[in-house]
């Protein structure tokens, strides 16, 4: 990449750094990869690739190549501008598939012409020694590596396909057409309407000129740019030539050397591959805004997990749980050991509250298997409604593939949110301090009301219970005080702390709440809510990608 960036500092566009846009281009095309048509997607990834490698390579050359049809005169044109017979013409024309190269300056060449692929063998260098003494009068040429390109309409496969890696390829493009088969449809719908995006690096010659009367050249010349006008070709030149007399071959010449010498043909061409891949990649993409997810969406995700994981019947049963627990240490002990016989409502839901309760290491759901089908069911309304929310508008491919990215993980559910309870720590058991406070203070009531049981029986089986010399309070015996002092503090005391106990157990159940519904919902970010923001994210990445090659 840095090469790139380096070769991309010679070829600015538009104040737009040309390698900065190949590089959106690249990013657009890796985020639709899977996603977008695997076609369009290739085709950018392959301008990508092709727009690098030639970012890399010799900036002070241009590639010219010259295409047309069997019997077109394109090798004669070829020939003619080179000034040498490099090229077999008619029924001498080889049956390679191999292009012919001509090169004027060689250095820096080499490793252009390995990346066109074209063998030594078809390799001629214009300034060498076959050659020799010609330089001065080409020297306008300078930087020019011309391509003769096998025929387009060949019956070997291997042409064609030379023909199109060729095409693609090159710098800038000149088609040979001939007055009797100019308005050939193989060549117009095949290379000419296609490369409307690429019209400034074309040019068109019309051959053969010479075999045409005079008074009917310009009308024919008109026809060529009627038709080019309707391949969306409006400007690119005609240029009329007679490759066998040398007419218009200097002006050809001329007009080559004047494009390779502005440098820009390589930018143009690149910035027309950039531009096409990137229309093609938006029009797949579609055009409707980036979106997210809204929180009020992603929220009411949250709950149906959070319903079919059972976490409101928990938080119920944690504050029931708290308490029957805090009014069992905090109330009477006689009421507290009566309420003992009720089932904790924790346990009720076949739960294993872990080391002190502390965690809820579940053997089991919390809720009833015919209820948790209901509440699946109500998971799979929601993220169906969350996918066809976001992507409302979007293209179909980007609708298939968020709805994909939402159900993906769904079958992990039950275990991911089994998994979410247990590590989710509650405290459900735990005492608060001022709970055992209490319970020390009933406890040493019981003592007080037993002592006073015990005293008081002691004094009445004696008959002393109304005797002057036994210890009294405001004239009542310290025995009876202790005895019913001992139950009515007690009683008093378990009532006092119910207000307290009942605001521990919902702060307890809110707390709870918000632990398990955390839990849950990264449970629902995972297997759902990430897996569509990813998506979101690649469709935003398109989209930016694809604006910023275009600029």
């Amino acid at each position: 990449m840095t090469s790139l960036l380096e070769g991309a500092k010679k070829l600015v566009t538009r104040g737009t750094e040309i390698g900065a846009r190949i590089e959106a281009l690249d990013a657009a095309t890796y985020a639709a990869r899977g996603r977008l048509d695997d076609a369009v997607v290739a085709d950018a990834q392959a301008v990508v690739d092709r727009a690098a490698g030639r970012l890399r390579l010799s900036a002070t050359h241009t590639v010219v190549a010259i295409g047309g049809a069997t019997g077109s005169g394109k090798s004669s044109t070829f020939n003619a501008l080179t000034g040498l017979e490099l090229s077999a013409v008619g029924v001498r024309r080889p049956t390679t598939s191999w292009a012919s190269a001509c090169v004027w300056g060689r250095d820096g060449a080499e490793e252009l012409l390995e990346w066109l692929g074209i063998p030594p063998r078809h390799q001629t260098t214009r300034d060498s020694m076959l050659d020799s003494g010609r330089r001065g009068a080409d020297s306008e040429l300078d930087g020019v590596v011309l391509l003769d390109l096998p025929d387009h309409d060949s019956t070997e496969v291997a042409h064609h396909l030379e023909v199109n890696r060729l095409v693609d390829l090159a710098d800038l493009l000149v088609w040979v057409l001939d007055p009797q088969k100019y308005a050939d449809a193989a060549i117009h719908d095949r290379y000419l309407t296609p490369s409307a995006d690429h019209q400034d690096v074309m040019l068109v010659v019309l051959n053969h000129i010479d075999t045409v009367p005079e008074e009917r050249r310009q009308s024919m010349l008109d026809d060529v740019r009627r038709l080019l006008d309707a391949d969306g070709l409006d400007r690119v030149p005609v240029l009329p030539v007679s490759a066998r007399q040398g007419t218009g071959i200097a002006e050809l010449r001329a007009e080559i050397a004047r494009r390779a010498g502005e440098k820009r043909a390589t930018r143009s061409r690149i910035d027309a591959d950039v531009k096409a891949a990137a229309t093609e990649l938006a029009a797949a993409a579609g055009d409707a805004p980036t979106r997210v997810l809204s929180p009020e969406r992603v929220a009411a995700l949250d709950d149906a997990f959070a319903d079919a994981a059972g976490v409101p019947a928990i938080v119920d049963a944690v504050e029931r749980s708290t308490r029957m627990r805090l009014g069992r240490a905090t109330g009477w002990p006689v009421f507290s050991w009566l309420s003992g016989i009720k089932p904790d409502p924790l346990r009720h839901l076949d739960l294993d509250l872990g080391a002190e309760g502390r965690e809820l290491s579940g053997r089991g759901r919390a809720t009833a298997p015919q209820t948790a089908q209901v509440q699946r069911a109500r998971v799979d309304t929601d993220v169906r409604t969350l996918a066809d929310d976001v992507s409302n508008g979007l293209a179909m491919p980007w609708v298939e593939a968020v709805r994909r990215a939402s159900v993906s993980r769904l079958d992990d559910l039950g275990d991911r949110l089994d998994g979410a309870l247990a590590a989710a720590e509650i405290g459900a058991t735990r005492l608060p301090f001022w709970a055992g406070l209490v319970r020390v203070v009933q406890w040493l009531l019981v003592v007080a009301t037993l002592a006073g049981l015990g005293w008081t029986g002691v004094l009445a089986g004696s008959g002393k219970l109304q005797d002057a010399d036994t210890p009294q309070v405001a004239g009542v015996a310290v025995a009876v005080v202790l005895l019913v002092g001992g139950v009515v503090l007690g009683l008093l005391l378990g009532l006092a702390c119910r207000l307290v106990v009942a605001g521990t157990a919902r702060r307890r159940a809110e707390a709870a709440d918000e632990r398990l519904r955390g839990a849950v919902a990264e449970v629902s970010h995972e297997l759902v809510v990430d897996p569509v923001e990813i998506e979101l994210a690649a469709y935003t990445a398109v989209r930016n990608g694809v604006s910023r090659a275009l600029a």
